[in-house]
């Protein structure tokens, strides 16, 4: 075969996932299995449970995921997996499979760092050209990660508090809306008529971290007041407040640094980057600055194994690969991942 064939396998959090991906570019399988309406009830994940389901589900998802590829298990060149960051409890059980098949297979190992998966999911779509900028958003993480070339990572930007992802669900979670949040949020915002104006947070003149804590306050202060004085809440409105100062903070900071380290390519990734109103304001600043603006698919924005490949091939072209020995890191960093140059 001339292009190698990665089997990737993604449990950081709450979706068990596997696929096979040929030359770190073409998906062949991506079988994603979630637990949103088991965590729902609860309003975010419980890392006991998310863990005991990817245990339940890893091996048939494993087996469709070979299946619906079309090759056979004995024509993997690499297993990939996730190594971190996510919660210690699922990426094990990640570990432990990916494990099994590699000693079972004779094959290399491939640790895989879940961002730098989020980050390389827009291979499987678009060509990535170098230097770029990646504008990271998810539920864990918000982040400016700078790539001078291929599989080298620098984070120049990132939350100092509450994730995106996060801010979203809290602020649902006050409104009274299912879990995850963030879809809710964004059709209030996308049907509102009229706006809540709440504050932006550009912490100091030069720096590209974020912090969403004080909007998230702002928000329940808004909601206590209308209760106080027994007034109606307009949520549409106050959701269109709320998603407006994330939105133009991520815009502004993200095409500023862009400018200063003169990327040919901005990317944004991660679960918030299949949020409607984000992704086309970001689209327009883009265009009016005529900067290269690249976005997964949203089914390639959650979280999922073809993303897990994507990077992992980054690894296997440069001959890095991990050993059995290797652990489960919910801290992992993503500067360290770097390939060795």
């Amino acid at each position: 075969m001339s292009e190698e064939l990665i089997l990737a396998i993604e449990t950081s959090c709450d979706e068990t996932s596997a696929a096979v991906i040929r030359g770190g570019k073409h998906i062949c399988s991506n079988i994603v299995s979630s637990q949103i309406d088991i965590h729902e009830r609860f309003g975010g994940v419980v890392p006991e449970i998310a863990s005991r389901k990817h245990v339940e589900t890893i091996t048939r998802i494993i087996e469709a995921a070979i299946k619906e590829s079309g090759y056979e298990a004995k024509d993997l060149s690499a297993i990939a997996v996730t190594e971190g960051p996510g919660l210690v409890g699922a990426l094990l059980v990640g570990n432990v499979a990916a494990k099994s098949l590699a000693l079972a297979l004779d094959i290399p190992l491939i640790a895989t760092h879940h961002i730098a998966g989020h980050i390389y999911a827009s291979r499987l779509e678009h060509t990535m050209v170098f230097p770029a900028l990646a504008l990271v958003v998810s539920g864990g993480h918000t982040e400016l990660v700078l790539l001078p070339q291929e599989g080298v990572f620098h984070i120049i930007g990132r939350t100092r508090d509450d994730a995106v992802g996060e801010a979203y669900d809290k602020v649902a979670r006050a409104l009274k809306l299912p879990y995850p949040g963030g879809p809710h949020i964004d059709r209030l915002a996308q049907q509102a008529e009229e706006e809540i104006v709440l504050p932006r947070a550009w912490l100091e003149q030069d720096s590209y971290d974020f912090s969403f804590s004080g909007l998230k306050s702002a928000v329940l202060a808004a909601i206590n007041q209308h209760r106080m004085k027994g007034l109606e809440l307009n949520e549409s409105a106050l959701a269109k407040g709320f998603q407006q100062s994330v939105i133009d903070v991520l815009v502004t900071k993200a095409l500023r640094a862009a400018k200063q380290y003169e990327v040919k390519q901005l990317i944004l990734c991660g679960g918030v980057a299949a949020n409607r109103g984000l992704r086309t304001e970001l689209a327009a600043a883009c265009q009016q600055e005529g900067l290269q603006l690249i976005v997964p698919s949203p089914k390639l924005c959650t979280d999922n194994a073809a993303m897990i490949g994507a990077a992992a091939a980054v690894k296997y072209k440069h001959g890095e690969f991990a050993g059995l020995d290797m652990k489960a890191d919910p801290g992992l960093s993503l500067e360290a991942w770097s390939i060795k140059i």
